[in-house]
């Protein structure tokens, strides 16, 4: 479930894009929630994901678009490398750790974000397997990451569900994310 996005301010496109994008980050990682790490690291489906795989690939994922966008060297085999990476937890790697390098990829994405004269100011997106790349907006690129953090906030829903049987409404009233309503009221 996701949890309501606070209206932006009228006109400010970048607050509401960065709203919408927070309540997804904010979805990973509530499905961490009250997890031990070998849970976190455990990948109870058929899927190479874990939630601490999740955790650690949207972060990896995040902070390498955010370079794209600022226009930083693309090398696509190094890109390649990382992204496999990103998926596996290292011994030394904890949740807590990746909960705060999400942390600070996030402070990163908004203070890039809020330095921008206009969303319309354009970055070269590279050329891949399966896109021509090219000119792209800021904006284009804040939603590409908006889409990109909602289907993983989907899969740590399902493998969250796998390990405990919690679902995304059980962990935003856990959380505090939300005060779980009087639901008789609705009825």
């Amino acid at each position: 479930m996701p949890v309501p996005v606070v209206s932006e301010n009228r006109g400010d496109e970048r607050g509401a894009l960065l709203a919408y994008l927070d309540a997804q980050r904010g979805g990973i990682r509530r499905a961490l929630h009250g997890l031990t790490d070998e849970q976190a690291r455990s990948r109870p489906t058929v899927s190479a994901f874990s939630l601490a795989g999740i955790l650690k690939h949207v972060a990896v994922g995040e902070r390498g678009a955010l370079a794209t966008m600022r226009g930083e060297p693309f090398d696509f085999e190094a890109s390649v490398k990382g992204w496999e990476d990103s998926l596996a937890i290292r011994d030394d790697e904890t949740v807590e750790e990746l909960l705060d390098l999400y942390e600070r990829v996030a402070r990163e994405t908004e203070e890039a974000v809020r330095a921008l004269p206009s969303l319309d100011d354009t970055f070269e997106a590279p050329k891949m397997p399966w896109d021509e790349g090219g000119p792209r907006s800021w904006r284009w690129g804040l939603l590409h990451q908006i889409e990109e953090t909602a289907r993983h906030a989907g899969h740590a829903d399902i493998i969250r569900e796998t390990i405990d049987g919690k679902g995304a409404f059980d962990l935003v009233f856990a959380t505090g994310a939300l005060p779980e309503p009087d639901w008789s009221s609705f009825r």
